[in-house]
């Protein structure tokens, strides 16, 4: 299933949705050089999609921080440090050796922040001869898909999102202190404790998604972990429900956008044998309502 982008401009792009229930391949386009109706019909696409890549591409940090620019305000990461020069610029870096790859796990990007990431945008560099996917699942379908009863027991509903499980597992201590190829910086955030909605409103689309992840959701507001855990752990699990993803390869020069408003993603690790780095940028988002 192909689609003609309908743009009024000297540009065209075609759209390949990649599942029935999200994701999108773009085609035609050189995000370096976008004029406005170009870029409107990508954003489209984005909020139609939840999740888009575009192939061959060829960018530099600058250029690749420009267009980030486009959807808003580019983020510092709290915590993971980024690249000299380019502290908005995450390298994400999984030596032939390293054990496991940054973004393991399902999550949305920055949810134990106050105004979480609008959207990621991933350049891929250093691709693996396989392995190395990333999966996205799209909540408006995980909220839609629950009965009419727990949707009335979810909305009006908050979470307590934190970072303090992810970023301070034994595993995360060589990070902190320099000797890994990704490093971290001890940050107040780290412990902090932000509340979500469970449920939340996209501000372009006034869809309704589920608003949990399994790495930073940590219990509902004014309940302990133990008592929120049976349900949290249900939404989880239905939440990465397969008829609800997408996957996509990753190439060489391939940019992977998506959506961390209304979608969830997982990085594979499947590929320990070999090296694999990416560019990442994120744009922050509003609070969630």
């Amino acid at each position: 299933m192909t689609a003609k982008a309908q743009i009024p401009s000297s540009q065209t792009m075609d759209v390949l949705p990649l599942t029935g229930a999200m994701g999108a391949e773009i085609r035609g386009i050189d995000l370096t050089r976008l004029d406005a109706p170009a870029f409107s019909a990508l954003e489209r696409a984005l909020y139609d999609f939840g999740a888009i890549v575009v192939r061959d591409q060829k960018l530099s940090h600058d250029e690749q921080k420009s267009f980030a620019a486009r959807f808003g305000e580019i983020e510092v990461h709290p915590i993971v440090e980024g690249i000299d020069g380019h502290p908005e610029i995450i390298k994400i870096h999984k030596s032939a050796g390293d054990a496991a790859t940054f973004g393991v796990g399902w999550h949305s990007d920055n949810s134990f922040t106050e105004r979480p990431s609008l959207c990621s945008i991933v350049y891929g560099v250093t691709i693996p001869p396989y392995g190395g996917d990333t999966l996205f699942a799209n909540q408006y379908l995980a909220y839609e898909q629950l009965s009419d009863g727990m949707r009335r027991m979810l909305d009006g509903l908050y979470a307590v999102h934190s970072a303090k499980y992810a970023y301070t597992a034994p595993t995360t201590d060589a990070k902190y202190e320099g000797k890994t190829t990704m490093s971290y910086r001890r940050s107040e955030t780290i412990g902090a404790e932000v509340l979500h909605p469970v449920v939340r409103t996209h501000p372009e689309t006034g869809r309704r998604a589920l608003y949990v992840n399994p790495m930073f959701t940590v219990r509902f507001a004014d309940m302990s972990e133990e008592e929120s855990r049976p349900l949290l752990d249900f939404l989880f699990r239905h939440a990465a429900r397969e008829d609800f993803q997408c996957r996509v390869r990753w190439y060489e020069g391939s940019v992977t956008l998506w959506d961390n408003r209304c979608v969830m993603h997982s990085a594979l690790n499947d590929c320990q044998g070999f090296e694999r780095i990416h560019y990442r940028v994120t744009v922050q988002g509003e609070r969630p309502v």
